[in-house]
């Protein structure tokens, strides 16, 4: 996928992005990608990510690169009133402000929502992410993934009896509440429609950590047991798991007596549907070892990525363990246009496939500041006043010295 002149199904909305980081990013980024004009306003510092790294090209961190593209940037000051006038008037056209300052921060500098911006703003929608929420006995505390991960019990089911307890390889906690502060955005948008209102939508990480504890926070509910770790297989399904090919891994996820027939007959083992062990879910998942074995022994012979494909091909759910580098090559990674290039930026593709509005990749990832003239431009500033604003510190085009 490169540059497309699509205008996307949000063409025309307008998002504040005041986020830092991972999750809020991620989720402004997904509104982008489909038309919406976001506008990332970045304090003098800039966003922290912007240094994680390395790697780094052309001046920005890859970790920056990855949740940014299609927005603006501008540095803006909004602990100064000239700021939060400047605020304002973004606000002034705008359909969502969304941020992931700390609980009180907004409040703090005079300008929280209920007290200011919904009385100011009766139709904007604020979308609010933090660590825990506001109050409660974690509110207020500030919350990164791996912590979110741990106190919510994502940690203690992912990992094998060998390894411990073990954080998720990716930040899912961060990504997944990108993702339901945006479908939160959208229900906004559509209450909106009837109403003519906003509201506040309010997501936390650890909220989206315990909503993410399926089956096992459902098996505990009605079962009374704690969940244990079980590695690579599945609490409630067998054989669901990963087994060592001659060459590669192999990973089977097997839900129905059906798909377990297919597999025992492409693999030569047409005895096994009829054995008292193996013949239904709830046996297979009791005698787990033992039907493990057998398949680790059937695949002995076989490459990881033929079988994938000859059980695919029957039906049979199944896939070859990848690394990043063999999925970005993937003829299918390539076909499903999940890997998008715009002028030296590389980056997974748009997953929500639109038939008339398609998503797009239109501009690549924006250096610190690098539309603060334009967008106050667009606000009534000349250029002499822009310079003013910034050598008074309250717009920046260039990132300041974190303080010592």
């Amino acid at each position: 996928m490169t540059k497309s002149n699509t205008v996307g199904a949000l063409a025309g909305f307008r998002v504040i992005d005041l986020t830092r980081v991972l999750g809020g990013p991620f989720c402004t980024q997904l509104l982008s990608d489909h038309g919406a004009e976001v506008i990332k306003v970045e304090p003098p510092q800039g966003d922290e990510v912007r240094d994680w790294g390395p790697p780094f090209k052309d001046g920005l961190s890859a970790y920056f690169a990855g949740v940014n593209r299609n927005k603006r940037s501008i540095g803006l000051d909004m602990r100064t009133k000239r700021g939060q006038e400047i605020l304002f008037q973004l606000l002034e056209g705008a359909d969502v402000m969304i941020d992931n300052f700390k609980s009180g921060t907004l409040e703090k500098w005079g300008i929280g929502y209920d007290e200011v911006l919904a009385k100011r703003f009766p139709s904007l929608i604020y979308c609010s992410i933090t660590g825990f929420g506001a109050d409660g006995p974690f509110g207020g505390f500030p919350g990164y993934d791996a912590v979110a991960q741990a106190l919510s019990g994502q940690i203690s089911v992912n990992g094998s009896p060998e390894t411990g307890p073990t954080r998720i390889g990716v930040p899912i906690i961060d990504l997944a509440t990108g993702l339901y502060a945006s479908i939160g955005i959208l229900l906004a948008v559509e209450e909106r429609r009837r109403s003519g209102l906003g509201q506040r939508v309010d997501t936390s990480l650890f909220d989206t950590g315990v909503a993410l504890l399926h089956p096992q926070a459902a098996n505990y509910f009605m079962s009374g047991k704690a969940p244990v770790l079980t590695g690579n297989s599945h609490p409630n399904i067998s054989p669901y798991s990963q087994y060592q090919t001659k060459k590669g891994r192999l990973f089977m996820a097997i839900g129905n007596d059906r798909q377990f027939r297919l597999l025992a007959e492409l693999l030569g083992h047409p005895e096994w549907p009829t054995d008292p062990r193996f013949l239904h879910n709830p046996e297979r998942v009791e005698n787990r070892d033992a039907l493990d074995a057998e398949i680790t022994d059937a695949l002995r012979d076989h490459v990881a990525e033929d079988i994938t494909m000859a059980l695919l091909a029957k039906g049979v759910p199944a896939g070859a363990v990848l690394t990043i580098p063999e999925v970005a090559k993937h003829p299918h990674t390539k076909h499903r246009e999940m890997v998008v290039e715009l002028d030296g930026y590389y980056g997974t593709g748009i997953p929500v496939k639109m038939s008339r509005t398609p998503g797009s990749v239109r501009t690549t990832p924006p250096h610190y500041g690098s539309a603060t003239r334009d967008v106050l431009a667009g606000l009534g500033y000349d250029h002499a006043q822009v310079d003013e604003l910034i050598t008074d510190g309250v717009v920046y085009t260039k990132r300041a010295k974190a303080p010592s």
